[in-house]
């Protein structure tokens, strides 16, 4: 972390928390409407689903492979330098995106993009912005960090359709590099505070991510995070199409065409960011409530709800009004995870690694990720639809649901060194 003082911010709002807030809102808002691009990019070069949505499912991994790596190279040599990394990575990969023309080069370039995403995302945001933060004040700032990437998926999908209605999606591209390039001034703000005690193991970090990865509550959590990757990266990617294929006609006295909405693949892009909207309250509501109550527990609660509202949602006719509700409903619950697993790890392992520890249950977040995206395109094209993906999602909701509640939530420090690692 950069050496700018020796103790954190009392005050709740202060620079480190806006400018990651910013960075953080341009890479969700860019990461939100890449599920407006399938359509077209399939039409113009004929390709099958799955091409698309392999490249999509290679960016969810390759963002879960570099959260670990952005969160420890971080911690080594500074958040800014990390985030700027990412930042390059991602301008790199959309530019070079524009003028990809097989699914192997945009498979190929999407692991830039997936890096990108990784160095500006949750891992380094979350683990800056929790330094930065008090122990009071720890879970809300986690919390509106997190809200912060559900505001740019309310503006980042009706913006790249806006875009796209007016020019190329090549075009398109370019002009959301550019969005990522305007992001990184931001972190003149960034200079954040280091604790004045550390607050995790003093053991070096090779020692800690053995001792964790051994720990039953860190698998606990690292599995319990896969559903939620799966579910967020296969609705990303697959809803507005789906919502295309699936929907029935907006008619003119439906309030949806009042209101301007005239056609399902508008709605697609407006149901992201409903969810994106709501996801605002849902997930500062988890981080306020991750400072009162059990965050196993909520984390459980979360799931399950995630679950029947998924499994509600396919079981009834979709219709244009379904999709509006199923929209409000997954996005109060949407990223309400992150602030809480954020902070359990925190909790459970300390400060100092949070960073890279935080980054290794992510990518198991990430293979959900892959997979979801994957299949949605995989099996859709064998099936032509989407209700065996939906259903695999309710499945492992219900597991992550379950495999949170044994999780010992109090600190490593109490609990003693059960184990020698040498």
């Amino acid at each position: 972390m950069n050496k700018a003082s020796s103790s954190t911010y009392d005050q709740l709002i202060n620079p480190v928390l806006i400018a990651g807030c910013i960075i953080i809102l341009v890479s969700f808002a860019i990461r939100a409407s890449f599920g407006l691009f399938q359509l077209p990019i399939a039409l113009e070069f004929a390709w099958p689903r799955e091409s698309f949505s392999l490249a999509i499912a290679i960016q969810n991994l390759f963002w879960g492979i570099g959260q670990p790596i952005f969160g420890a190279f971080a911690e080594r040599y500074g958040d800014r330098k990390a985030i700027l990394g990412g930042g390059a990575f991602y301008v790199i990969g959309l530019v070079l995106s524009a003028y990809a023309v097989t699914p192997g080069q945009h498979q190929l370039l999407e692991m830039l993009v997936g890096f990108g995403i990784a160095g500006t995302g949750f891992g380094v945001i979350l683990a800056v912005v929790g330094r930065a933060a008090s122990d009071r004040h720890r879970s809300m700032a986690l919390g509106i960090a997190t809200a912060a990437g559900s505001a740019g998926q309310i503006v980042g999908p009706p913006v790249a359709n806006a875009l796209l209605a007016q020019m190329p999606w090549q075009s398109v591209f370019i002009v959301l590099a550019g969005f990522v390039l305007l992001s990184m001034l931001a972190l003149t703000l960034m200079r954040a505070p280091r604790p004045e005690k550390p607050t995790g193991s003093e053991d070096p970090m090779g020692i800690v991510i053995k001792r964790a990865v051994r720990d039953p509550s860190f698998l606990f959590i690292f599995i319990g995070f896969f559903s939620c990757g799966y579910q967020l990266a296969f609705i990303t990617a697959h809803f507005p199409a789906f919502i295309t294929e699936m929907c029935g006609p907006i008619t003119p006295d439906s309030l949806l065409y009042v209101l301007g909405v005239t056609s399902a693949s508008g709605l697609g892009a407006i149901s992201i960011a409903l969810i994106g909207f709501f996801n605002i309250g849902g997930t500062l509501l988890a981080g306020w409530l991750g400072n009162r109550y059990s965050r196993k527990y909520l984390l459980a609660i979360i799931y399950l709800l995630r679950t029947l509202v998924s499994a509600a949602f396919i079981m009834t006719p979709i219709t244009p009004e379904t999709v509006v509700l199923f929209s409000v409903a997954m996005g109060s619950l949407w990223l309400a995870t992150v602030p809480l697993t954020s902070g359990l790890v925190a909790h459970i392992y300390g400060l100092r690694y949070m960073g890279t520890l935080y980054g290794l249950v992510f990518f198991s977040h990430q293979l959900g990720g892959f997979l979801g995206v994957w299949l949605g395109g995989a099996l859709y094209d064998v099936y032509n639809d989407y209700m065996l993906v939906w259903w695999i999602g309710v499945g492992v909701g219900a597991l992550s649901a379950l495999i949170h509640l044994p999780v010992k939530e109090y600190p490593w420090s109490q609990r003693g060194k059960v184990a020698v690692v040498t």
